[in-house]
């Protein structure tokens, strides 16, 4: 009896602690906080209080990521950086210690490919490309993109891989974007099961196999920054930040 005890405990003791706050994290670097250029914050009301909750969580920098999409939210360099100058003017006023910088989520359309080889595009760190894809059907030319991103040097970083269901039952398909050299962000929240557990279960499968390089909040609302605070509790964030393979620091 006394062996089974022992190994229990030794079981236990190798789990690492769940997270206080978020604050080995450092930066959020996919939110949408800009006031009204997309689904997200749609006035500065509502920046604050996701700007100040952030903050409180324990994050010393935001990186916010407006969509950009060619028939939808036509965003661009000439509304999304003006917009990260108002959020570090918000933060400033309001005593606010956040470092506030911004990059862009690309939906691959059209638009996309064509911007790729036809004009500067916002990155986030060391050239990172953040884009997402249908949540309904694959792209047939998901690869081809990702080659023209690495041609134009860029690091292709796919978001919240773990929300695009057509995979579940083709682990292959993150295994194949692995070796073509993407990198993946998963959303925090999905941890603790906000998209569903199909989300959460992919998530977890893909931290076990050490495929996630950065975690980012998605934030777009008062329901995902309660969200965030819930996922605290999650035993796959702590092992995500234990494994000491992501690149949050940016």
């Amino acid at each position: 009896m006394s062996l089974l005890k022992n190994l229990f405990r030794s079981g236990k003791k190798d789990q690492p602690d769940l997270l206080k706050d978020y604050s080995s994290l450092h930066t959020d670097f996919h939110s949408h906080l800009i006031p009204a250029v997309d689904d997200g914050s749609q006035s500065d009301e509502d920046s604050l209080a996701l700007l100040q909750g952030l903050s409180s969580l324990g994050f010393k920098k935001v990186i916010t990521t407006p969509h950009i999409m060619s028939d939808y939210f036509r965003n661009g360099p000439e509304n999304i950086l003006p917009g990260r100058d108002h959020l570090r003017a918000l933060c400033a006023t309001h005593h606010i210690p956040l470092e506030v910088d911004a990059a862009a989520e690309y939906y691959m359309d059209e638009g996309f490919i064509a911007k790729i080889n036809s004009e500067p595009l916002l990155t986030l760190g060391d050239k990172y490309l953040l884009f997402e894809i249908s949540y309904i059907n694959p792209p047939d030319n998901i690869l081809r993109a990702v080659f023209d991103m690495k041609v134009k040097g860029y690091k292709p970083l796919l978001a919240h891989p773990e929300r695009y269901p057509f995979w579940y039952g083709k682990f292959k398909a993150y295994e194949e974007l692995k070796e073509h050299d993407v990198f993946f962000q998963i959303n925090t929240i999905s941890l603790a099961g906000y998209y569903g557990p199909g989300a959460k279960k992919i998530a977890e499968r893909m931290i076990d196999a050490g495929m996630v390089n950065f975690v980012g909040s998605d934030m777009h609302h008062a329901r995902h920054l309660e969200a965030l605070r819930k996922t605290l509790n999650e035993k796959y964030l702590a092992k995500l930040v234990a494994k000491g393979i992501l690149n949050n620091t940016l």
